[in-house]
């Protein structure tokens, strides 16, 4: 039957179909590839499902400072963030209402160092740092608090270095006694602190709520303030829809997360239009090829109604297509498979001097076997519809 059926196939309009398969499906899988393997260059977390956070506060304007205005955000203002469709959930940043003066002395070096503090606290759920001594027991007063890691950078290569101090490791640090001195409502009172973990997400000195709440009642008015800074939880910092936003309302976004969200941002678009337009050569392929198996049908009209009348099945004259359809699309999914292994190869150095580990292929190689998969039963199913026709025309 093969032999029969073969004499008008267009070797020229399979290669043309096979090559145009090739790179349709190449750019998608590559496209895919390579999201998963840049995406850690934009991103601290190893999460596949990313938690973005944005500290937002007021723009200070001269204006405001001169008339004393409160840069704080109202309740009315806070519900507002809560309720765009790009915020997750909103943390309010609370701070200390009363002195505060904290020391520290270095064993063996026999210096000390005190200055003028303040202390902030911010939900649990949006603290980056785990510890377990993140809790705080009045009955035995010690604060654990936690830092931003640039301060110990600033201390050890700026502070340090130019008053001739020792440079601490985060692991010295941590087991430094710190002496906090609190006053206010007549009390002057000594709290033992220790420092339990650094943040790359918060630049200040955050405690627990607890000791927060505990402290401001104890030596400050005890009255629950507006928030000067709120900490967001966002789907993408990039969005451009979040940036009309704080500038309409006069906001803006402590250090350079937007700018690297806006980086992240135009890589998921790109990546997405590369996408897209393999997705349509893809399209264009499988139609390609459609247009060929029906002229080549056409052509064999008459062979196949004679081999329907002989007593073959639609199914037994439609296998020798879908054989060769099948063929075909295996023949170039796997080259494309190779290919986007090897472009891969070339390109990974560079992203490895970028700090990427690079991503896992298996989800760029089950993308082109579900591509091919969708493409290769839309090819049996006309193949089969067109061979039924015949057959009920031929009857």
């Amino acid at each position: 039957m093969w032999k029969l059926l073969r004499k008008h196939i267009s070797a020229s309009q399979l290669v043309g179909f096979s090559i145009a398969s090739l790179i349709g499906l190449t750019i998608v899988i590559l496209a895919v590839q390579f999201y998963q393997d840049v995406k850690p260059v934009f991103s601290d977390e190893e999460s596949f499902i990313k938690k973005d956070y944005l500290i937002v506060t007021r723009r200070v304007s001269t204006a405001g400072t001169l008339l004393g205005g409160k840069n704080e955000f109202s309740p009315e203002a806070v519900a507002d963030i809560q309720s765009q469709p790009w915020c997750r959930k909103v943390g309010k940043f609370s701070s200390n209402d009363y002195g505060l003066y904290a020391t520290v002395s270095v064993s063996g070096v026999g210096q000390s160092m005190g200055t003028m503090l303040f202390f902030e606290s911010i939900p649990t759920e949006f603290i980056d740092v785990d510890s377990r001594d993140w809790k705080f027991d009045p009955s035995r007063p010690e604060v654990p608090v936690i830092m931003s890691r640039d301060y110990l950078t600033l201390y050890n290569f700026g502070f340090a270095a130019s008053q001739g101090l020792p440079q601490l490791s985060e692991g010295i640090v941590s087991k430094v006694p710190i002496q906090f001195t609190l006053r206010g409502n007549g009390l002057n009172e000594t709290i033992n602190g220790r420092i339990v973990g650094f943040s790359n997400r918060l630049n200040t000195i955050v405690v627990p709520e607890q000791f927060m709440q505990w402290s401001n009642k104890r030596y400050g008015s005890g009255l629950e303030r507006n928030p000067s800074r709120l900490i967001v939880e966002v789907n993408s910092p990039g969005d451009v829809k979040i940036q009309r936003y704080l500038d309409d309302h006069g906001y803006q976004v402590a250090g350079d997360k937007m700018q690297q969200g806006k980086s992240q941002y135009f890589l998921n678009l790109v990546v997405t239009i590369v996408i897209i337009v393999g997705i349509i050569i893809s399209l264009l392929s499988f139609f390609v090829l459609m247009l060929s198996i029906y002229l080549l049908l056409q052509k064999n009209t008459r062979k196949l109604q004679d081999l329907l009348l002989l007593g073959y099945s639609p199914a037994q004259v439609s296998r020798t297509y879908i054989g060769m359809v099948v063929a075909i699309n295996v023949a170039v999914l796997v080259v494309a498979i190779v290919v986007m292994l090897v472009a891969r190869l070339c390109y990974l150095p560079d992203l490895k001097a970028l700090g990427a580990t690079g991503g896992t292929v298996t989800v760029a190689i089950v993308v082109a076997i579900v591509i091919m998969s969708l493409i290769t039963a839309g090819n049996i199913l006309a193949i089969r519809r067109k061979i039924a026709a015949l057959w009920l025309h031929g009857a």
